[in-house]
């Protein structure tokens, strides 16, 4: 029964349980995602991208107490299932640098995001200056491989998996449009993940999964501000077809469902709970309820005014 577990103290996504059931860990997800993805601090990281253009900063860490981290901080999640999700993880996160690479070969149409995510390269090929949001990204394999060790005494390496190359057609704007599309659901995907394993974490693994969560949050929303500047006349329709379709028969041309097929193998999906699979699947949905509520504000006036003034 719900009332046979009492609350044993407050974390960072309100009370905590010695265990937990659906209703229970969907409070959890729900006051997580309420304090995360409000409005006003969607609106604050979209704010910061034309200060980043001008004087990239990486967002600072807090301290985090790594040795006290243990399996007793996994809430209603048996502890194997989490370790999978954690190596599925790092293997994902791993190659940051093929990531921001081909995105920056996308983004070529705008230097300053272009910078913002790739840094700079010489006219050789070499990269003269990373990109902020690598600088930020390039944190999060090792975090996750400490967590691992720390739950475990075992060292891990993450496999390196091959990154999508870029692929340009004769219209590099519909191919900015189509791989920003994927970029924003990638973000999305690892902000409801690691927002997820918060609400099944206490302590000091929950500190590190919070600033795992915070950094996909900030970069998703700068793309998804600067992806509805750049392309103001999307529909919803015109997104999820974009999304769904493959453009080509190019195999290397991923579309969403295969993406998000990998990335349930990669995870481990077929050994979570029921429970565990449907409170995940909420996370998506009220997730994208707020996004949407946030996407609504972003008028014409509101971007032009943030992005051309700038």
């Amino acid at each position: 029964m719900l009332n046979t577990l009492s609350p044993i103290t407050e974390d960072l996504a309100s009370q905590s349980y010695p265990s937990s059931h659906y209703l229970q860990t969907q409070h959890r997800i729900r006051s997580l995602i309420d304090k995360y993805i409000a409005v006003e601090k969607l609106h604050d990281r979209l704010q910061d991208l034309p200060i980043q253009f001008a004087n990239p900063q990486p967002r600072p860490w807090k301290p985090i107490d790594w040795q006290t981290i243990s399996r007793n901080q996994i809430i209603g999640l048996d502890a194997e299932v989490f370790l999978s999700i954690l190596i599925g993880a790092m293997d994902t996160e791993a190659p940051i640098r093929g990531y921001t690479q081909t995105s920056r070969q996308y983004l070529e149409l705008h230097p300053q995001m272009a910078r913002f995510v790739g840094g700079t390269v010489g006219k050789d090929g070499e990269l003269l200056e990373l990109g902020l949001w690598e600088k930020e990204e390039r944190q999060h394999t090792p975090a996750l491989i400490k967590i691992y060790t720390q739950l475990t005494g075992e060292k891990i390496t993450p496999k390196l998996r091959t990154v999508r190359s870029y692929l340009p057609t004769d219209d590099a704007k519909e191919d900015l449009y189509r791989h920003g599309l994927h970029r924003i659901a990638t973000e999305y995907g690892a902000t409801c993940l690691y927002i997820w394993l918060m609400a099944h974490t206490t302590g000091a693994l929950q500190d590190v999964l919070e600033e795992l969560a915070q950094d996909e949050i900030n970069h998703m929303t700068k793309f998804w501000g600067f992806g509805v500047w750049t392309f103001p006349d999307t529909g919803l329709m015109g997104i999820g077809r974009t999304l769904i379709k493959t453009r080509s028969q190019n195999y290397q041309r991923n579309n969403l469902m295969r993406t998000l097929r990998r990335m349930m193998g990669t995870l481990n999906w077929n050994a979570w709970s029921l429970t565990n699979k449907t409170t995940l699947l909420f996370t998506f949905t009220y997730t994208m309820h707020r996004l949407w509520s946030w996407n609504n504000t972003l008028t014409p006036e509101y971007l032009q005014d943030l992005f051309e003034t700038n």
